[in-house]
């Protein structure tokens, strides 16, 4: 099953692979459709002297897990240590946006309209991918908007030498030695050469930024090419294997991601947050209401979920929440990508307003706030900086202790009124 795609971006260059990973000097006429690839910028001796000889030591492990000689041979000779990598993992700029502003940002019109763009150029392709996989198209795509934007974004960083170095000096050692060895196994199997294993300084590849691991799970190969190929402007396998991801990670067709509601006056919001879950039916018996009016259909086992506390959108959310999050388990990315693909279906923004008024605080200040709460006779069980059930009960027998909605959500109101 070969096809011939018109591609929304079309990148063509030649450009010195060889010599970005430290192989022969020289230029490789890359093929058409070839992305421009960081240069790996010189270091000093020593480091890559240290760094060669963690890769004689680790050798025997990649052995152990499969790794051919004639496969490590190939994709280590003249592999250097990539300094920028270093740079950006131990930079990395705190998340410290708001919801309201994340999702301004992740669904815009210009994000919308691209997306639609995406759905018409590639209608027969995806129209396949859902009747094979059962996702729905306009959530693959939002995934690829939200990914690569939509194929534009899919990295110029070589992911060997960036995982490689990453496992012998970064923070996160173990995790990236295990995505050193997916990368290899990849290599051995075919799918792509180290020249064209591409992606973000963190490993991510391709239109949909799969990890490497996640890519031995699921990729597929759609094309019938014999490859499973996320990184050429073809999107097909890429987008075919999100919907397999999302297919094995429990997507069920015909389930929305969830649905705006409205909560009745003297709603208990102890009963927000994922860990309890009622039929859409008995939220109904308790006054939620859908947004856009009456009760929300018989969907299954849906949490309400309060991303901006008390003063913002309150949303129903399903199973296929949780398929989304297998993806990226970050809540407003989950809400950035259910809300992108309901636009791209036709349906509105979100009805209740935000409140705008508020930012997202510090890492410093989530620590001084569970502090001070547990100072306070509320005990958040650490102060780590991360907002967990464990503060988040202790902020709500704060709020109904002082009259204030309990509904668990950390704001810079409520770490002055702990000040």
């Amino acid at each position: 099953m070969k096809r011939a795609l018109k591609p929304i971006v079309i990148s063509l260059v030649a450009f010195s692979a060889l010599a970005a990973c430290g192989g022969p000097a020289g230029h490789a006429q890359q093929p058409a459709g070839a992305q421009m690839i960081d240069e790996i910028p010189p270091v000093d001796p020593q480091t890559q002297a240290g760094f060669e000889s963690w890769l004689a030591t680790f050798k025997p492990r990649a052995m152990s897990e499969g790794i051919s000689e004639t496969t490590w041979d190939r994709a280590t000779r003249g592999l250097r240590y990539n300094p920028k990598v270093i740079e950006r993992d131990r930079n990395q700029a705190e998340f410290t946006k708001t919801i309201w502003d994340y999702l301004d940002s992740a669904v815009s019109d210009t994000r919308i309209a691209n997306g639609q763009l995406a759905l018409r150029e590639h209608a027969a392709l995806l129209r396949e991918i859902e009747a094979r996989y059962g996702v729905d198209k306009e959530v693959v795509v939002a995934v690829w908007g939200m990914e690569s934007n939509f194929g534009n974004n899919r990295g110029r960083t070589l992911i060997l030498p960036a995982l490689a170095t990453l496992a012998y000096d970064g923070r996160r050692g173990s995790f990236f030695a295990s995505q050193f060895i997916a990368a290899l196994k990849i290599i051995q199997s075919g799918d792509t050469d180290s020249m064209h294993m591409t992606g973000s300084w963190a490993g991510a590849m391709g239109h949909t930024q799969f990890i490497p691991t996640s890519y031995l799970l699921y990729a597929v190969d759609f094309t019938g090419d014999g490859k499973r190929d996320i990184w050429s402007d073809n999107p097909a396998d890429a987008l075919a294997s999100t919907a397999a991801y999302l297919a094995r990670s429990g997507w069920s067709k015909g389930q929305p991601w969830g649905v705006e509601v409205t909560l009745p006056q003297g709603f208990n919001y102890g009963l927000a947050g994922k860990k309890v879950k009622k039929s859409p039916s008995d939220w109904a018996a308790l006054g939620v209401r859908a947004a856009t009016g009456g009760t929300v259909p018989n969907y299954g086992a849906a949490s309400i979920l309060l991303p901006a506390g008390a003063q913002g959108p309150a949303i129903m959310i399903f199973g296929n929440f949780t398929a989304i999050s297998r993806y990226n388990a970050a809540d407003s990315y989950v809400i950035g990508v259910g809300h992108l693909s309901d636009r791209l279906k036709g349906k509105g923004p979100f009805i209740h307003p935000w409140p705008r008024d508020g930012r997202a605080l510090t890492e410093a200040e989530r620590i001084e706030v569970q502090k001070r709460l547990t100072a306070a006779g509320y005990d958040t069980q650490g102060a780590d900086g991360k907002i967990g059930p464990n503060t988040i009960e202790a902020v709500m027998a704060w709020q109904r202790a002082h009259g204030v909605a309990p509904d668990g959500y950390v704001t810079e109101k409520l770490l002055n009124a702990l000040r």
